[in-house]
């Protein structure tokens, strides 16, 4: 039974712990997605004017991976100082730097005004945006899941999740919106510039909510835990949080690296690379492909909540196996859409992708809480999310831009998105129900509440 410290707050306070997570994870994700939106319009042009449209698109698209390749290392960094430090100290921290990054991007010169400076510049800012991301998602979701109301968490869990939607939302609308109301050379000229620079304005107001919320009792039960041993244990030596997590939690490790495969590469095929593909081979224009997009992205908003919900009810792992399959499924009809012309088809399928995203995304953030140990949870959730980013997110626009370059078509795309899905069904089959765990009751020696009996013991100390 959970303490009265760790005792379910009340619903106007958990609303707080909630907006504060989402309006923060909403801002971060529109700078991220941003800027893959900007790659894949107008960063081939600006940045890598001498390369034809679709190899200037492939080298955009790779400066958009490099940003993944600095979320391992902020996933590291952040997870480790969260563990010790707090949950709020870090998230901060991870907004400044994640918008710091964004504005200066639409400070950025061009190819046109500095030559090859301009592309090393952009990679440096993006490896910042990167490592300011890695760290956000762990801190956010664990803010909200050690709060929250245990029965519901899930549901309470899924609403950081949300903001992955509301960004593309968010970052898809006022793109949408400009090329709506300005010529394309006017975008290409300064047009784009103004997304980038509003972030500074955004984050702002995410700090000035997230500066208002308290610590996660959870883990400030568990530092009152630690303390105490190191007084009272004379070889009580706290080891770091990376070290506890490879040692007592790797197999949930793996198991949270497999159940991104498909949910970080469908999102990205589906949002990301769909621009290129609906403007370059399916004849769409840029406006239609991001209205589509833009609905999407609002559906998908809506559902996720929805999904959390029902992991609540029948297990975090069948609602997940759900969307794997169903992603799986859906992407030779997703691409058939497109191919078949007209604006309703390309909604059709950017919405029933996303829909069956969601529920993959929707219970990760619970599911992933419920893995690991206190004072190693924002290191294990963060390590096994963002390092799962290098191999699934980062090349999967890539990857999709070369092979449809190679081979003409999406039939090697679906493959490689089914490849996908059939790693994350292997991976979630694999692992614990988790949706009875006790966040807080975690102790030496002892199985989470709600381990199968039998299963040894894969948790540290709080």
């Amino acid at each position: 039974m959970a303490s009265a410290a760790t005792a379910p707050p009340s619903p106007g306070h958990l609303k707080r712990i909630v907006a504060a997570s989402l309006i923060g994870t909403t801002i971060e994700w529109y700078d991220f997605f941003l800027y893959g939106s900007a790659a894949a319009l107008v960063f081939n042009k600006l940045f890598f004017p001498d390369s034809d449209p679709l190899v200037g698109t492939l080298l955009s698209f790779l400066t958009y991976a490099v940003g993944f390749a600095a979320r391992p290392l902020g996933a590291l960094v952040f997870g480790h100082y969260g563990d010790r430090l707090g949950r709020k100290k870090l998230l901060v921290i991870s907004l400044l730097m994640m918008g710091g990054a964004t504005f200066a991007i639409g400070l950025l010169p061009t190819h046109a005004t500095v030559g090859t400076a301009a592309p090393v510049l952009l990679t440096v800012l993006r490896l910042v945006q990167g490592f300011a991301l890695g760290g956000e998602w762990g801190g956010a979701v664990l803010l909200v899941s050690e709060h929250g109301d245990a029965r519901r968490r899930g549901f309470w869990a899924s609403w950081p999740q949300t903001g992955a939607p509301a960004g593309q939302l968010l970052a898809t609308g006022v793109l949408s919106a400009l090329t709506a109301l300005i010529s394309d050379a006017a975008f290409t000229s300064w047009g784009w510039r103004i997304p980038f620079l509003l972030s500074g304005v955004l984050v702002m107001v995410g700090l000035w909510i997230r500066l208002s919320v308290d610590e996660s009792p959870v883990f400030k039960q568990a530092l009152a835990r630690a303390e105490e041993r190191k007084a009272t244990e004379h070889d009580a030596v706290e080891k770091m949080p990376l070290v506890s997590v490879l040692r007592h939690h790797w197999r949930d490790v793996l198991i949270a690296i497999g159940a991104r495969m498909a949910e970080n590469i469908s999102y990205y095929v589906i949002t990301a690379f769909v621009l290129v593909y609906a403007t370059l081979d399916a004849g769409v224009s840029k406006q239609t492909a991001l209205n589509a997009v833009l609905i999407a992205s609002a559906v998908h908003f809506a559902v996720i909540p929805l999904w959390g919900a029902l992991s609540d009810r029948v297990g975090r792992r069948p609602v997940y196996l759900f969307g794997a399959a169903g992603v799986g499924l859906w992407i030779f009809p997703f691409f058939a859409l497109i191919d078949a012309g007209g604006f309703g088809r390309l909604l059709v399928a950017v919405t029933v992708g996303l829909v069956l995203h969601g529920a993959m995304y929707a219970p990760q953030a619970a599911f992933f809480s419920e893995m690991f140990a206190t004072r190693m949870r924002y290191s294990g959730a963060s390590i096994g999310a963002q390092f799962a980013s290098v191999a699934a997110g980062a090349p999967a626009p890539l990857i999709a831009t070369a092979l449809l370059s190679e081979y003409g078509d999406a039939t090697m795309i679906c493959l490689y998105v089914i490849a996908a899905a059939v790693l994350t069904l292997v991976a979630v089959a694999v692992a614990q129900e988790t949706r009875h765990r006790d966040l807080a009751d975690i102790g030496p020696g002892e199985k989470p509440a709600g381990a199968p009996a039998g299963r040894p013991a894969d948790v540290h100390k709080v």
